[in-house]
């Protein structure tokens, strides 16, 4: 068979050459079957939980697990698999607004420092640093302190320690693209400024925002369970992993249960998302592609 005869394959797709990456790394696939578990967990848990998470006395108090309550219950009889289930609906909706709220502002800011006169830029890495300088729990504290605790200070609280990282990202990026040649090219041609942006810049930046806002799930799930915990964040009884901790530490010489039930979701969460970011990394971005 001559050359010109031999069939040439097509070149696989994006998708295709994502998927076969993944098939390669374990702990990706891992990652995300752990996240499609704990996110459709969250999404169908009014049909998932079999008690009312917030029914008191459904089962005996302080019961290990059995075939009626696979986590047992805690100080007041309440089903812990139930309650755990529903924390997961709540844990799951802070990091989506959260993270939403703070790469649509880092985003935004990141853009205006990167792009703008050099004087906003100076004014913007300020206000940054400032807000990095205290740490989240500290931060969060005094937050909650102001307003009073609630599952919107949860959010508020992480959106805003949030933003400066995906600002600075955003920063960083912009002011490599805006020397880079195409970028001075279509400015020679007469393009806009917001044509530049939403063409050149934005497809450049997003996607590695994405992978960090990926990995940074399991910090926002760690500060919501962490104010609530303190008593600071969601306020009983309503169901967060946070508020299952606190209630297992006060009566863990009676049935370490409730705390084992709070802290495995907190633990898987952490892995998942952080196997799934490193895979998506790893995919997305050949210079840390392994083998």
């Amino acid at each position: 068979m001559s050359a010109a005869q031999e069939t040439v394959l097509p070149e696989p797709g994006p998708l295709r050459r994502a998927a076969r990456l993944l098939a390669g790394n374990r702990l990706g696939v891992l990652g995300f079957a752990l996240v499609a578990l704990i996110v459709g967990a969250a999404v169908f848990a009014p049909w998932i939980a079999p008690y009312d998470p917030a029914a008191i006395m459904v089962g005996p108090r302080m019961a290990p697990p059995s075939a009626e309550h696979w986590l047992g219950t805690d100080n007041i009889g309440r089903d812990l698999f139930s309650r755990v289930i529903a924390g997961g609906r709540i844990a799951m909706g802070v990091a989506a607004a959260a993270l939403a709220a703070a790469l649509t502002a880092g985003l935004a800011l990141g853009l205006l420092a990167g792009l703008g006169p050099r004087w906003l830029d100076n004014l913007l890495l300020l206000v940054f640093d400032a807000l990095r300088s205290f740490p989240t729990i500290v931060f969060g504290l005094a937050v909650v302190t102001l307003i009073g605790p609630s599952l919107f200070t949860v959010i508020l609280v992480v959106a805003i320690t949030s933003i400066p990282i995906y600002a600075r990202i955003v920063r960083t990026q912009a002011q490599a693209l805006r020397e880079a040649e195409f970028i001075l090219a279509e400015r020679a041609m007469g393009v806009g400024l917001p044509r530049l942006v939403l063409v050149h810049v934005l497809p450049n930046v997003v996607g590695p925002l994405l992978i960090l806002a990926s990995m940074d799930v399991p910090l926002v799930i760690a500060t919501e369970a962490g104010l609530s915990f303190l008593g600071m964040g969601v306020r009983p009884p309503t169901p967060s992993w946070g508020v299952i901790l606190n209630d297992g530490y006060n009566f863990i010489r009676n049935s370490p249960w409730p705390v084992i039930a709070g802290s495995v979701p907190i633990v898987l969460v952490t892995l998942g998302f952080t196997f799934m970011g490193e895979a998506l990394r790893d995919i997305f971005d050949p210079r840390l592609r392994k083998g």
